[in-house]
């Protein structure tokens, strides 16, 4: 399971630019106003091979309050208690207060591992700036500036140094033999009922009210002689309409189910528009690099041009998965069930490929012989040989010179490429450059 890292601390002392810093993202609104974030964000960390989920929490007020305050720290104390690590932030620039005692008074006892993070200590010496904070016995503060960027990459590399590296495969290890499938997307569009309709009983609660499943349900079964572990999954709302405290919490376990998956059915409500935050749940499926399947459910009884509009807004919305197949179904008629599963087993098949390096070699100079790599300056980057780095997704590593001035563009020409000639429909694909070393450089150096 991936591991959670939940950032804490009193309001203002700079969670929501550590999360950003962590996550590579603007997703946490960051501003001097105290007790902006009230909301929980998840947000993706990875270090080397190593990913993990964030969170960034409310400002935690140790001392009782009504209100939003108390709902705050509610939340904060919830994602607290499925930590993995704890990230206590305080202030370097006011110094120690009574309430950074309290709440470490509170880290204590949960038993976790927590760090503690002196934040604010650009230009200051960080021997300086630590000093008082020995005080609260949570081991030596790390001095960072997450404005700056200062020490937050030394502070991750800490943090995760005992995480486990997310999962690949090697190309010569015999892939899982229990496929791992995901069903995910927003409340009420009929996860529960389509896991019911692959398995052919009713083995999951199945109610017309959103937030019916709180918590990720694993499920094995065999279908044809294939077993297979379904996950259930919460729905994930747009944040705003966030509101039961579980619910947050449960937002967390759809994250670590996709990531424990090997393939991510994300299922849509014909009925309803594809809106942001479809696109936001297939957009971390790509970012944790899952094989994905697209099922819009609620497909009968719908009249030719609701069926239009669906086809529209879908392609409208989610072009950045192009390569994820889609199906139409109706999971409560158990229509369509059957050409998805094949569709789970080939996109399962693509992700765990294993693709021998002769064959992959001869595939990239067919793609140089149709479409060269443009110049980078008065050089063309010279690509040499490929091999395959890994499968869950499909890694190909391509050697050669002047790689470092290959753009998107050309790299996003080969992943299609790949992806045509050796059929992997419904997988990521990542095209990673290994730049070789000129022996010309030294000789011109010492020139």
């Amino acid at each position: 399971m991936i591991p959670t890292l939940v950032i804490v601390g009193r309001p203002n002392v700079g969670k929501s630019t550590l999360f950003n810093r962590l996550t590579r993202s603007r997703d946490a609104i960051v501003a001097d106003i105290p007790g902006l974030t009230r909301d929980r964000h998840y947000g993706r960390g990875k270090v080397g091979y190593k990913s993990y989920i964030v969170v960034d929490t409310g400002g935690l007020e140790p001392v009782s309050h009504e209100g939003v305050m108390q709902v705050m720290a509610q939340q904060t104390l919830l994602a607290i208690d499925e930590a993995d690590a704890i990230v206590l932030l305080v202030d370097g620039r006011q110094g120690l207060t009574t309430q950074d005692r309290a709440i470490a008074e509170q880290l204590r006892k949960t038993g976790r591992k927590v760090w503690l993070v002196v934040n604010k200590a650009e230009g200051m010496q960080p021997a300086t700036v630590n000093a008082e904070f020995h005080e609260l016995a949570l081991g030596d503060p790390l001095a960072i500036s997450a404005a700056h960027g200062e020490g937050v990459g030394d502070l991750a590399e800490l943090i995760t140094a005992d995480f486990p590296e997310r999962e690949e495969v090697d190309e010569d290890a015999e892939p899982d033999k229990r496929p791992r499938i995901a069903i995910v997307g927003r409340p009420n569009v009929g996860k529960s009922t389509l896991v019911n309709s692959l398995l052919g009983e009713e083995r999951v609660v199945v109610f017309d009210q959103p937030g019916t499943t709180r918590d990720s349900i694993y499920i094995d079964f065999e279908r044809a002689g294939q077993l297979y572990t379904l996950i259930d999954t919460a729905g994930v709302r747009r944040r705003g309409n966030v509101v039961d405290a579980i619910e947050k919490f449960s937002v967390i376990k759809t994250l670590q189910a996709i990531e424990d998956a090997n393939v991510v059915i994300l299922v849509l409500d014909a009925r309803d528009q594809i809106v942001d935050q479809d696109a936001h749940i297939a957009g971390y499926v790509v970012e944790a690099g899952r094989a994905l399947v697209v099922a819009v459910n609620k497909w009968d009884g719908l009249r030719a041009e609701q069926r239009e509009s669906a086809k529209h807004s879908l392609e409208r919305t989610l072009t950045f998965i192009d390569y994820a197949p889609v199906h139409y179904i109706s999971a409560l008629a158990g229509t369509g069930i059957k050409s998805l599963l094949d569709a789970v087993e080939r996109a399962y098949r693509a992700a765990m490929v294993k693709l021998p390096t002769p064959k992959l070699t001869r595939a990239l100079e067919a793609a140089i012989a149709r479409q060269a790599p443009p110049r980078g300056g008065i050089f063309r980057p010279k690509m040499r040989y490929a091999h395959q780095g890994g499968s869950n997704p499909p890694r190909i590593i391509i050697h050669g010179t002047g790689l470092n001035r290959v753009g998107d563009s050309y790299r996003r020409y080969l992943e299609h490429f790949f992806r045509d000639t050796f059929e992997l429909m419904g997988t990521p694909l990542k095209i990673e450059f290994k730049q070789g070393v000129n022996p010309y450089d030294k000789r011109r150096g010492k020139r």
